[in-house]
């Protein structure tokens, strides 16, 4: 190991490449501290897609199960695909305890996943297209779906990216310690701006997509300093790897930089913005 911490990640044409090993370690905080998708959203994408109580669901790059489970009981099958070990361990451990035997987890990035073309009516991507080779991705999940199968990819905003003041001391406080620890090369300078040069739909729709729209959600989240803290750490910028010996001097560091901007009681609130945009394979 090792190699993935210094070799980072580059900007290849138009993609963002990123190292594969980024979010070691962060399983446990990603289960934690990331936000589930709202209930509305996930209510409104499955009376978009229509799932038949029979096929099958793909959540790719799914982490610790965000969309898998709350959407899996709609399907026959889920796929919840990670290249992290961790993130599966966490997955399996997750679909043991709840009596799921209809979860597969699997090992792998969606550049090399092995499934068989028409097998899901439903694929999901969850704050992860963008770390995808996007038009091999697209290409590969389109022949993965049933003919009028769907593709949503969702995502929500981080609370580092609001106009808040304490959001943006947050943003500063995060962007001196990646500086600090030498952990900018980790991700992409700004992959916002791949996306913004060649958006998301764009890239589906080259890939032989129909574009079907995008649903919005907003939902009001009060966060303490800890739960701030652990929700860094499921990040691939500063997780308990990069954070390392320093993480109670990151925390106490947080903590003071954060107290003058809180609502009392030493909580933080924020708007906090999902979305999915949904395409669909034409049937």
């Amino acid at each position: 190991g090792g190699s993935g911490a210094d070799r980072g990640s580059e900007l290849v044409g138009d993609e963002a490449y990123f190292a594969t090993d980024l979010y070691q370690g962060t399983a446990d905080y990603y289960d934690r501290y990331r936000l589930g998708y709202p209930a509305p959203l996930l209510d409104h994408l499955i009376a978009a897609t229509g799932p038949s109580g029979r096929g099958s669901l793909l959540d790719l790059a799914c982490g610790t199960g965000q969309l898998a489970f709350p959407l899996g009981r709609h399907f026959a099958q889920t796929w919840a695909v990670d290249q992290e070990p961790d993130m599966i361990d966490t997955v399996r451990a997750k679909a043991a305890a709840a009596g799921l035997a209809n979860v597969r987890p699997v090992v792998s990035s969606v550049e090399t996943l092995d499934a068989q073309p028409g097998s899901f009516e439903l694929a999901v991507v969850g704050n992860a297209f963008h770390r995808f080779q996007r038009d091999l991705a697209a290409r590969r999940i389109r022949q993965w779906l049933i003919p009028g199968g769907h593709l949503a990819l969702c995502w929500s905003y981080s609370p580092w990216a609001g106009a808040e003041d304490w959001q943006r001391t947050l943003a500063a406080i995060l962007n001196r310690w990646q500086r600090e620890l030498g952990a900018e090369d980790r991700t992409p300078a700004d992959p916002a701006e791949v996306r913004q040069r060649r958006p998301d739909v764009e890239v589906l729709s080259a890939a032989g997509f129909e574009i079907v729209g995008r649903g919005s959600f907003d939902v009001e989240h009060r966060w303490s300093v800890a739960d701030l803290a652990g929700h860094v750490r499921s990040t691939s910028f500063l997780s308990p790897a990069v954070l390392g010996a320093r993480a109670a001097e990151f925390d106490a560091d947080l903590a003071a930089g954060l107290r003058p901007h809180d609502d009392g009681g030493g909580v933080f609130t924020e708007t906090v913005g999902f979305a999915y945009d949904l395409a669909r394979k034409p049937a």
